[in-house]
């Protein structure tokens, strides 16, 4: 109970990111990540049950948006990066779940990608390297909250660190392809002061509510 007088603590402002991004090669065909965005829901919807004031920037996903949760639909990596730039200017937190699309075509072509000839057999398409969102907004994080995620297969706790290291993150969350569309997940958060905490087996909800336990409260 507040004694008379004293002020009710403010709100975080989270920002979460969620689902994949999708490059265009052409109107109809594109380049994508594997992902449901169904983690990156959990957290905004943790994060709104905890009484954070919460936005929610997502690729194109097939998710209901969670109850007092403000939410942006992007497509591409670089609609994603405005997109989270803008929210993160008043945001005490960021948890970067989505799984952005490391590259993109050089150029989206107009209409549709056509055969020249039947006896085709090869084509190439020129790519060039999207924007690293999470370094980015981290660049600028001060004494701000970042968690990055981290989807690895083989040596993957040493390429999480790394990733934590060179990202300029708080905590990084790995997990590997089994989580892909499942109920359960393990993860490993990883953090800059060198903790670690092994969840196995849980739902998506119950860890999301435990990694949106690590920002500080308002």
């Amino acid at each position: 109970m507040r004694a008379r007088g004293e002020s009710r603590p403010r709100a975080r402002r989270v920002l979460v990111t969620a689902g994949p991004t999708r490059e265009h090669v052409d109107p109809v065909r594109y380049l994508t990540n594997e992902s449901s965005g169904r983690m990156g829901f959990e957290l905004a919807a943790a994060a709104a049950r905890a009484g954070d004031r919460v936005t929610l920037v997502t690729g194109p996903v097939n998710l209901p948006t969670p109850a007092g949760v403000e939410r942006i639909d992007v497509v591409s990596a670089r609609e994603m990066l405005a997109a989270a730039r803008r929210a993160f200017r008043t945001a005490d937190a960021l948890f970067m779940c989505a799984a952005v699309a490391d590259w993109r075509p050089l150029r989206k072509r107009a209409g549709k990608w056509r055969k020249d000839g039947e006896s085709q057999e090869f084509a190439t398409i020129r790519l060039v390297r999207n924007p690293d969102i999470l370094a980015t907004l981290a660049r600028r994080k001060g004494r701000r909250l970042v968690v990055g995620f981290a989807l690895e297969t083989g040596r993957g706790e040493a390429r999480a660190r790394a990733k934590l290291r060179r990202k300029g993150a708080d905590y990084v969350v790995l997990n590997d392809a089994a989580a892909l569309g499942a109920a359960r997940t393990t993860v490993t958060i990883l953090g800059r002061d060198r903790s670690r905490l092994h969840l196995a087996g849980r739902t998506k909800r119950a860890v999301a509510e435990r990694i949106v336990r690590l920002a500080p409260p308002g």
